[in-house]
């Protein structure tokens, strides 16, 4: 028997394996039991295999371990020539093992980045949201502070138009700069109209109306209308969205004076 070849045609790794047949195993036994030196390459081969075996294993988590282990079924008694125990059914039991572990924890761990990154864009959803509220109160605390800085300024005459005999319960107010000629106008009170029509401010000038900007209803605060110079009173109707040249006195919602002295 030539010794060299019976090695390297790899039938010790074939039995290390356990691929071979019941007849090819035990003229594989019979061989390792007359040769020395095929049992010293079996035990190299075995070593190599465990070493490998150490090499790559993981734990997996006790769960998982017992459940895998308890559904491998190694051989009830191990392969033993010569006094050395072969490794290899717990060596391939490792191997499931490891394979599953790993499909596991890659199962796990992708579930984990995915509710992370849900997490991460509520989060950045929340931050925008909060951000915009922000945003939203600074503006209306910023247009808060300007309506008052106005209302408070003894430059401003404030002119209160009270409701007509179209409109008894209609209230707003205007406030004006005589130097400045400015002119702001405040909705305590008014009716809500179509979408073809517009609130129209109009100054008494001489005697004349004059045409102070339109509005429509919703808007909290002043709002700043059109520069009036030389006014003696203000009034409100309602006009075609655009508004006029002229007000239609049949629709004069609001009518007020300058306070006098």
């Amino acid at each position: 028997m030539n010794i060299r070849e019976y090695i390297s045609s790899g039938v010790l790794e074939a039995y290390v394996l356990g691929e071979l047949s019941p007849a090819e195993r035990e003229a594989v036994e019979k061989n390792l039991r007359e040769h020395p030196e095929l049992r010293q390459e079996l035990a190299a081969i075995e070593q190599t295999q465990e070493k490998i075996f150490f090499q790559t294993a993981i734990t997996p988590p006790p769960a998982l371990r017992e459940k895998i282990l308890a559904q491998v079924q190694p051989a009830s008694t191990a392969n033993v020539v010569e006094g050395k125990f072969n490794y290899w059914p717990w060596a391939f039991a490792a191997s499931v093992v490891f394979a599953l572990v790993a499909s596991y924890l890659a199962f796990y761990y992708r579930g984990q980045w995915i509710e992370s990154q849900v997490a991460l864009n509520e989060y950045i959803a929340q931050n925008q949201q909060i951000a915009e509220n922000y945003n939203t109160v600074n503006q209306r605390l910023d247009k808060l502070q300007s309506d008052l800085s106005i209302m408070e300024n003894t430059q401003f005459v404030k002119v209160v138009m009270t409701g007509t005999e179209n409109a008894p319960q209609a209230q707003a107010s205007v406030y004006w700069n005589q130097s400045s000629e400015e002119v702001f106008v405040s909705i305590q009170s008014l009716k809500q109209i179509s979408q073809e029509n517009q609130y129209q401010l109009w100054a008494l000038v001489d005697g004349k109306p004059v045409d102070a900007g339109v509005f429509d209803g919703q808007f909290e605060g002043l709002l700043k209308m059109k520069n009036v110079k030389g006014a003696q009173a203000f009034a409100v109707t309602i006009e075609p969205r655009g508004g006029l040249p002229a007000p239609t006195l049949s629709t004069m919602q609001v009518i007020g004076t300058l306070p006098k002295g």
